[in-house]
């Protein structure tokens, strides 16, 4: 099986900076891309950022020079730096990885979720 989980949610000020990270582990053969999305209350889930293995990024435009997204691909992990957070910036954010079991196809996981709450 695989697993994901992600850390580094807190309550932080308007201004301040966060450094979410996701982790998958179990049999993995590959991890051919990764995203963070994020769900605000009340708010269908969105995409927030991407980065494939060609290392090219792609953002919201709501977070464009604010967040960094990069990756760890020797321990299958993707962060995201969040900087200059705003209250708008609220929600639970997801990692989603595609990965490629041994002798599988590829396929999207999910983390679970963590809280980031950006007090004005």
């Amino acid at each position: 099986q695989v697993q994901l989980a992600e850390s580094g949610g807190a309550l932080v000020q308007a201004g301040g900076s966060l450094r979410l990270s996701c982790t998958a582990s179990g049999r993995i053969f590959s991890v051919n891309a990764m995203a963070w999305y994020r769900q605000a209350p009340g708010k269908q889930r969105e995409l927030v950022a991407t980065i494939n293995t060609g290392g090219n990024t792609n953002y919201a435009d709501s977070v464009k020079g604010r967040f960094t997204i990069s990756t760890d691909n020797a321990k299958n992990t993707v962060y995201l730096q969040m900087n200059s957070l705003k209250p708008e910036d609220t929600a639970v954010y997801y990692c989603n990885l595609l990965i490629t079991k041994p002798g599988d196809y590829g396929m999207a996981y999910w983390g679970k979720g963590t809280l980031v709450t950006v007090s004005s």
